[in-house]
């Protein structure tokens, strides 16, 4: 496959020229945000304390805003609020009967459920963006001029910028290319690469590190990101048919389809949950240092004790099947099959189906969720056994593939459309002739 080809057709459609262009400027003008200080803040005083917040809650809030909390910026909520409240209005659609029966009320059930979310993602940067300030007085001399007038104006300040944020992810989403919340996210973690591209290079010329160790961790780095690709795009194709009905003069359906059950259904979300509870054990030894108690706790969780590993391997497991209950409910397939005369080869429309469905779900689900976890205590096996200069796998790694594959996608289709070979397509289309 033409590579070259496939990267130089993208620009000759002047739609998808202009909707690429668009998102460059887009994450261009979130990217320039960052670098604008919120007003009131010792910057260096507070860069000192989140060196020591890495493996925290903090250090991973940090993370989804692209490092803006630590240089505490106007953007230093980031996009966390909206993906908070994202994800509770998701698990109440299935926990409360008026979210469910507006999920089910097409685009307009959805254009309210959006809504609400964005009130919900102004109550959070609220509620955050005060605790934020308050705790920024009680660390010393972080804060210039503390008082009431400093909680209200980073309140304004931060819930601002998160609104800010959230506005350019919509404009992508409507106007760009791929989904602009995850861009957002995508482009503040890969902010961070060329740093530690740098101090790998350092410890190349002190001697710290040798070429052919280099070598085999990029060998094992490309390993590890094939593996997320393959678990990404892995999906298990249950088939369908639906029988044939005559309405009038006209016959409809007898078409053969499939059901694809993903590897990994859940995607990112379990890790995020698990890190929440894990990390927490730590930051409240850091809150609480001069406790024997809090102490002894986060030495526990610390992130090569055993006891860290095995907890964050089971939370991640358990978050999997959880979260892939709650957005995929076999029992809604089988009805909804039934209702349009689908049945699965071989297995009886109803209950049957959706015990079947419920089955393979529960199947394939188990080794994505193993990966997931493999991938989450990854970087703390490399940095520990082979004194890596970087932060490789988690969170991060997952999102930035994921984004990349779901990115691509989109601007193959669009060049599917439109007769031009797409970046995956070539291969299907002849083996399809």
């Amino acid at each position: 496959m033409n590579i070259t080809g496939s990267y130089q057709s993208m620009f000759k459609i002047p739609e998808l020229k202009r909707r690429i262009l668009f998102t460059a400027l887009i994450l261009v003008v979130y990217r320039l945000g960052s670098y604008i200080p919120s007003p009131g803040i010792n910057i260096e005083a507070l860069k000192e304390f989140f060196a020591a917040q890495e493996k925290t809650l903090l250090g991973l809030y940090d993370m989804f805003s692209g490092g803006n909390l630590h240089q505490a910026t106007i953007f230093a909520l980031g996009i966390m609020p909206y993906i908070s409240a994202s994800i509770i209005f998701q698990l109440l659609q299935a926990v409360v009967p008026y979210f469910e029966k507006l999920a089910k009320e097409g685009e307009e059930g959805r254009r309210k459920i959006n809504q609400y979310t964005r009130y919900g993602t102004v109550a959070l940067a609220l509620v955050q963006s005060f605790g934020i300030s308050f705790a920024l007085e009680g660390m010393g001399n972080i804060v210039l001029h503390p008082g009431m007038g400093f909680k209200l104006l980073t309140m304004l300040t931060l819930t601002t910028g998160t609104m800010f944020v959230m506005w350019l992810g919509e404009q992508i989403t409507e106007r760009g290319i791929g989904n602009g919340i995850s861009l957002i996210i995508f482009i503040g973690i890969i902010a961070r690469y060329p740093n530690d591209a740098l101090n790998t290079l350092q410890q190349l010329r002190s001697g710290e590190m040798h070429f052919l160790k280099l070598a085999v961790i990029l060998a094992f780095m490309a390993v590890v990101i094939g593996g997320i690709i393959a678990i990404t795009q892995g999906q298990r194709r249950i088939p369908v048919q639906y029988a044939k009905k005559i309405v009038g003069r006209r016959i409809y359906g007898g078409a053969n389809t499939h059901i694809p059950l993903r590897v990994n259904t859940a995607g990112v979300i379990p890790i995020i949950f698990a890190q929440s509870i894990i990390m927490f054990p730590g930051t409240l030894g850091t809150m609480f240092q001069n406790n024997a108690f809090f102490e002894g706790l986060a030495s526990l969780f610390r992130h090569t004790h055993p006891v860290y590993i095995i907890s964050y391997t089971v939370l991640i497991i358990l978050f999997t099947y959880f979260y892939t209950a709650v957005v995929l409910n076999p029992v809604d397939l089988a009805d909804n099959m039934k209702k349009n005369s689908g049945f699965i080869p071989g297995v009886r429309p109803g209950k049957k189906t959706a015990e079947y469905i419920d089955k393979v779900l529960t199947r394939v689900t188990l080794p994505g969720a193993m990966f997931l976890a493999l991938i989450a205590v990854l970087p703390d096996l490399m940095i520990s056994w082979l004194n890596v200069p970087f932060y490789f796998g988690g969170t991060g790694l997952l999102i930035v593939i994921g984004v990349g594959l779901d990115t691509l996608q989109q601007i193959e289709s669009h060049l599917v459309m439109r007769h031009y070979d797409g970046f995956m397509s070539r291969g299907r289309l002849r083996g399809r002739r």
